[in-house]
């Protein structure tokens, strides 16, 4: 009886990090080199900072993880990030505003927008890498509209401490957040019909439009999430910061596409998964954070990380073949 439970956990753990043994392989890897490299490197302290330093990126991978499954793009969360951020700021300093209203109606204001791009995607036909260029855009001026142009700082220190004090002496709120954020995304696509519907919308939109798919609603709803966790993160680094300005979040989305790449998910739908996507953000986590310690210079992990991203996709190409 005792072998046949280790058997199904083993076999269930297997399920999960199933199509993610490269890049698990090359995190391991890189912790081990940077173990080596700097004395720094492997203790509990720089394991909880990197936790902290992934957590914007964490969560708008997520929603971009959802949209690349079903085949899309979007280029505006860095964007939404911004104006959420600048929303929320707006009203809570200068509509005075109780916090957690400021905070809801930032919300709110991120999803329309991801709901905009979803719409003209799926009822208007505007190519995804298209409507989401036009959004990064729109929702750029319109965060340096609010305040114009201005950052806002100096928010209730409950605020700013999400960020700071770790709870249980390794998680602070914000930390708490991503990790809730991502079982339950990662819950719903793994064990529901809607998450099994995204995989079929990737794979071939027609074949799920065919078999019962309401693939303009899913699509909608993709962009919704996108663009409301894209205000998540835009909230948790007002709170990190003690601060918003409307240049936050400039190429986040690059980074969060190179996460979800790098995790195994194919730009063209239908395969990965948040494990993967999980994996792939602890790669750039770990990568910057062993990088600054080593001293290496910010240009040179820019290339850095671009080598990386060139071989996590054509690893993805080979492994098509």
């Amino acid at each position: 009886m005792r072998t046949d439970v280790v058997k199904g956990y083993a076999s269930g753990i297997a399920r999960i990090f199933s199509g993610t043994t490269g890049p698990l392989i090359g995190l391991f890897l890189l912790v081990a080199y940077l173990s080596f490299a700097t004395d720094t490197f492997f203790t509990i302290r720089n394991f909880l900072n990197i936790l902290d330093q992934i957590t914007v990126l964490g969560i708008l991978a997520i929603g971009m993880t959802y949209v690349i499954l079903i085949g899309g793009i979007d280029l505006s969360v860095g964007s939404i990030l911004a104006l959420c951020g600048m929303v929320m700021g707006h009203l809570a300093k200068e509509a005075d505003l109780p916090m957690w209203a400021a905070i809801t109606a930032g919300l709110v204001v991120a999803g329309i927008a991801g709901g905009v791009s979803g719409t003209l995607i799926a009822y208007f036909r505007v190519p995804a890498f298209i409507a989401t260029l036009a959004m990064m855009s729109a929702a750029r001026g319109l965060a340096n509209m609010v305040t114009d142009g201005h950052q806002i700082i100096s928010f209730p220190i409950w605020f700013n401490l999400m960020a700071i004090i770790r709870h249980g002496g390794y998680l602070t709120i914000t930390v708490a957040i991503m990790l809730i954020v991502f079982v339950v995304c990662w819950l719903y696509l793994r064990f529901t019909s809607g998450g099994r519907s995204l995989y079929a919308i990737g794979g071939n939109e027609e074949v799920a439009r065919l078999a019962g798919i309401n693939v303009k609603r899913h699509t909608v709803g993709v962009y919704v999430v996108s663009g409301v966790l894209a205000g998540l993160a835009g909230i948790l680094l007002g709170a990190r910061l003690d601060s918003v300005q409307p240049s936050a979040g400039f190429t986040y989305e690059l980074d969060a596409i190179a996460a979800v790449v790098i995790g195994g998910t194919s730009l063209s739908g239908g395969t990965g998964g948040l494990t993967g996507t999980a994996i792939g953000v602890l790669i750039i986590g770990v990568l910057r954070n062993g990088l600054n310690l080593v001293g290496v210079s910010p240009f040179t992990q820019q290339v850095v990380i671009g080598v990386v991203i060139a071989l996590a996709v054509a690893a993805e190409a080979l492994k098509k073949k």
